[in-house]
């Protein structure tokens, strides 16, 4: 891609702009069902989380879960939307195996937000067109043969779908606008937003059109559970309609349809053809009365909403005197965020400690061998680093070491002093023996002795090694630069 929106055609020099919408599907974090009382539960024996209602059973009625309208209201308020105080359910009709009614309660024409939108780093601004309400369906396996098996568990599961103004230029755009959405969600407590479980879904609705010309046909690109293939979806998608474009042929153009992403080939197939809002034939939802909220309790959960990352990390640059990068590693999740501020506060050191957690902790959350993911998944408690960081200042132990120590923590969990000790990693303070280390480094280094009596006192750097691995990483660098810059000054 152009560092400019769009991408230029090799074969034409035609620059073809994309026009890209997005729409996300989150599972609210309700302990139940949107119209039941079954239990919302990841990983259940399938078929063992339903009832009579989200089975549709005839003569069954549909109750609204108060708490799922609640967060669906918080995630609406932290996106900058307009709630209203009264909407409604509607019959979205259309037929399907894992669909028990027949057809979806969902919102058509009286959602209960509009409005708002996310502020993306290059400064666009993405709006959001509406939030509705909606159940979930359940979920069909067609990879049994010529059998097709139906797990109703996730039927009737509580979603809110935002859907975006097609304002999204790139695909990197995409992403950020993803990633940024995503954080609100976890910080306000709507919603885990695990990808992997199917708590955060994104369709994609693209069309490319050359520059200047008006809006083509768009296409959808359905149900993308990460990031990574939201990005390669729309690089796909934008060149495959280009190139159909660009062949002439009318038959090869784009038609309005519903497309699947295959990552296995790295291509975009044909699902269906995309339906028109006509076609699910809505209206009103009979079994259910209109949803009502008042002014006071919208803005009493107005009041629930708690800093929010742009607004930390404008924060942690401004009053701590963090870098935009340090500030965007920690503002990454709400669990984070809250527990690198208990480590600056308990140490009193706010850059040490985002430094330990944005480079340090992040760089083992990435080793699969270590096992821990992430904040959550540690046994490391925020005053356990505070210690740490406390250790490293008095010059108990190194950075080396330190780090030793740290995975240790992350893992099991312990005391980083008592670790510190049993791990020997204590670190020497005794003046003769750190001498000792440094005039045995020094044997047979003339040149870097003439080196650094020349001025050059980095040479002493190819010395630190052997008097680190002399006393096991135990020493302290930066006095062991002193003694040797001593000794060999004095020689």
């Amino acid at each position: 891609m152009s560092a400019t929106p769009g991408y230029v055609s090799k074969k034409t020099g035609v620059r073809w702009v994309p026009v890209i919408g997005l729409e996300v599907h989150c599972q609210l974090g309700t302990r139940t069902k949107l119209f039941c009382g079954c239990e919302v539960q990841f990983g259940s024996p399938p078929n063992s989380l339903t009832c009579a209602v989200c089975t549709a059973q005839p003569g069954t009625l549909p109750v609204l879960n108060r708490e799922a309208l609640e967060l669906a209201v918080r995630a609406a308020l932290a996106l900058g939307c307009e709630v209203r105080t009264k909407s409604k359910f509607d019959r979205k009709n259309y037929f399907y195996c894992d669909l028990p009614k027949g057809y979806q309660i969902s919102q058509y024409d009286e959602p209960y937000c509009t409005g708002g939108g996310i502020q993306l780093s290059n400064g666009r601004f993405i709006r959001l067109t509406r939030i509705h309400m909606e159940e979930d369906a359940g979920k069909a396996i067609h990879d049994r043969g010529s059998t097709t098996l139906v797990d109703l568990n996730r039927a009737g599961v509580p979603l809110i779908e935002s859907v975006t103004e097609a304002d999204v230029t790139t695909a990197a755009e995409a992403v950020e606008y993803l990633t940024t959405l995503k954080a609100i969600l976890q910080y306000v407590g709507v919603s885990d937003c695990d990808m992997e479980k199917g708590e955060l879904r994104c369709d994609v609705n693209i069309s490319m059109r050359p520059e200047g010309e008006p809006w083509r046909t768009k296409v959808e690109i359905k149900n993308l559970n990460s990031f990574r293939f939201v990005e390669a979806a729309i690089e796909h998608e934008a060149w495959r309609q280009i190139e159909a474009y660009e062949s002439g042929d009318p038959k090869l153009f784009p038609v309005q349809e519903t497309r699947l992403w295959d990552p296995a080939r790295n291509v975009t197939r044909t699902m269906r053809s995309k339906e028109s809002a006509h076609d699910y034939r809505y209206f009103a939802e009979p079994d259910l009365p209109p949803v009502t909220i008042s002014k006071v309790e919208i803005e009493r959960l107005r009041g629930c909403i708690p800093e929010l990352p742009h607004a930390r990390r404008e924060r942690y640059q401004k009053e701590l005197g963090l870098s935009a990068y340090d500030a965007g590693v920690l503002t990454a999740s709400r669990a984070l965020a809250d527990f690198f501020e208990v480590v600056a506060r308990l140490s009193q050191k706010p850059k040490d400690a985002a430094n330990w957690i944005a480079n340090d902790l992040a760089r083992e959350f990435a080793d699969a061998t270590l096992g821990v993911p992430n904040v959550d998944a540690m046994a490391m408690k925020p005053n356990d680093l505070a210690e740490l960081i406390r250790l490293v200042d008095e010059g108990a132990v190194n950075v080396a070491g330190a780090r030793k120590v740290l995975r240790v923590l992350m893992k099991d969990g312990g005391r980083p002093k008592e670790l510190v000790k049993t791990l020997g990693l204590e670190q020497v303070q005794d003046e003769g023996q750190l001498e000792a280390w440094c005039k045995e480094a020094l044997v047979g280094k003339e040149k870097i002795v003439a080196d650094v009596k020349a001025g050059k006192t980095q040479a002493l750097n190819a010395l630190l090694g052997p008097v680190m691995k002399a006393s096991k990483g135990t020493a302290n660098p930066e006095r062991v630069k002193e003694i040797l810059l001593r000794l060999v000054q004095g020689a």
